[in-house]
């Protein structure tokens, strides 16, 4: 796959891909024309060499390839990322009424850029609970794909300081106005066809911005969508998986709820990819010595140094979009990279001519974290973290470059394909 088939392919996976579940599912499908085969977390594995896929609570996906090898002397390649991005989320009771307006409440997921939000084309997808006829518990995804609610802005008129002082409150600011009627009106009106008109017990609905992705700049230079943050690194992920050979035992895990910080039984701080190692290593000494050999790439996105904010950055380390993809440091841990996995990624990119940045936050401000960490405590693996720079990060618009996303595909290939060993020898 060339550079241009992949920008399109990846468009196109983020136009299918509104919510986690839509993702996983399309991830899914792209697995099986691959041949991978799909295994299930509640039947027996016999697992023999070939490639293989897993979900959980339809909104994480492990996906691997089990060589030939013995896995205590060529250990694991593993590439992480997380399917989850910021939004607003329906409640679970989110019917509103006002002035004749009907509107849905929503809660704030993640660490949503809100001013963004206003005076959108928004649509709604995600997972319902519901029953049948029958009396049948079943999940079913929806995506109503047209525009269907708007956030308007309160006009500069009213609010004399907007362009100075204006903040957001994310309970009466935000709730997006659906249709204008005296007849009552709920959500469950505008759903029940999609599920054949069963009866609705529980529902995962996210709004999400109508306008596509698409490949933007006089020079068609830069990518902008909404869910950059992270579904770029699932699909960069996934397609390096995909077109790697098979010899060795290569992983990728993309995991929900990164966002709002991994705790859940799909998040990395959950049990998800320690039960699948498990079931795909041998217990004991084997098992404690194929983790010492195996790495772990935590793929999320960098912050690229802004043109408009460049005081924003450490002024050695501001990652330029369309100039590679950036490793990532934190002295405190944010970030799991060591000197090490560094040095590793940086002659792996050296192997297939892929040029290579560096970030760091500036020492007077916070810094934001990935699975890296989380996943390195958990299963005691190496681990680097690295990603692609990005502008408008949490925006419900992002912006990244067109060749970075290609370019780290190309490393991560070059990281399945290796046979070993991953790091630098003692």
């Amino acid at each position: 796959m060339d550079k241009s088939q992949f920008n399109q392919s990846l468009i196109d996976f983020l136009n299918a891909a509104p919510t986690p579940f839509h993702a996983v599912q399309v991830m899914a499908d792209k697995l099986l024309d691959a041949g991978f085969k799909e295994l299930h977390e509640e039947n027996q594995w016999n697992t023999e060499p070939g490639k293989y896929f897993v979900t959980r609570n339809q909104s994480s996906i492990i996906a691997f390839n089990l060589g030939s090898t013995e896995l205590r002397k060529s250990g694991i390649r593993i590439v992480g990322a997380h399917t989850d991005s910021p939004c607003l989320k329906a409640k679970p009771r989110p019917n509103r009424n006002k002035l004749g307006y009907h509107q849905i409440g929503v809660e704030v997921y993640g660490g949503v850029l809100l001013n963004p939000w206003f005076d959108r084309d928004l649509s709604l997808a995600g997972r319902v609970t519901h029953k049948s006829t029958k009396g049948k518990l079943q999940n079913t995804l929806i995506d109503l794909k047209k525009p269907i609610a708007i956030i308007p802005s309160l006009a500069i008129h009213l609010d004399r300081d907007a362009n100075n002082n204006r903040k957001v409150n994310p309970e009466t600011d935000m709730a997006p106005v659906l249709l204008q009627s005296e007849e009552d009106y709920s959500l469950e009106e505008l759903i029940a066809p999609h599920i054949n008109d069963h009866e609705i017990l529980a529902t995962e609905l996210s709004f999400y911005d109508t306008n596509p992705a698409a490949v933007i700049g006089e020079r068609d230079q830069f990518l902008a969508s909404a869910r950059l943050d992270n579904l770029l690194s699932c699909f960069t992920g996934l397609t390096s998986l995909v077109e790697a050979d098979n010899n060795h035992t290569n992983l990728l895990v993309c995991n929900d709820h990164e966002e709002v910080g991994s705790a859940s039984f799909s998040g990395a701080e959950g049990t998800f990819l320690r039960d699948v190692l498990e079931r795909i290593t041998n217990p004991g000494e084997d098992r404690r010595r194929t983790f010492a050999r195996s790495l772990l790439i935590s793929t999320d996105n960098a912050h690229g140094i802004h043109p408009n904010y460049p005081d924003k950055h450490e002024s050695n380390h501001g990652p330029i979009l369309n100039k590679g993809p950036t490793v990532k440091f934190n002295a405190n841990q944010r970030y799991a990279t060591n000197s090490e996995t560094a040095g590793y990624f940086k002659a792996l990119c050296q192997s297939v001519d892929v040029p290579i940045q560096e970030f760091v936050n500036r020492a007077d401000m916070a810094c934001g974290s990935t699975i890296g960490p989380i996943t390195a405590k958990e299963i005691g693996v190496k681990t680097l973290d690295v990603g692609v720079p990005t502008f408008a990060m949490h925006s419900i618009r992002e912006l990244a470059g067109t060749e970075d996303a290609y370019n780290l595909m190309l490393a991560l290939k070059a990281l399945y394909c290796d046979g070993g060993p991953l790091g630098a020898s003692n």
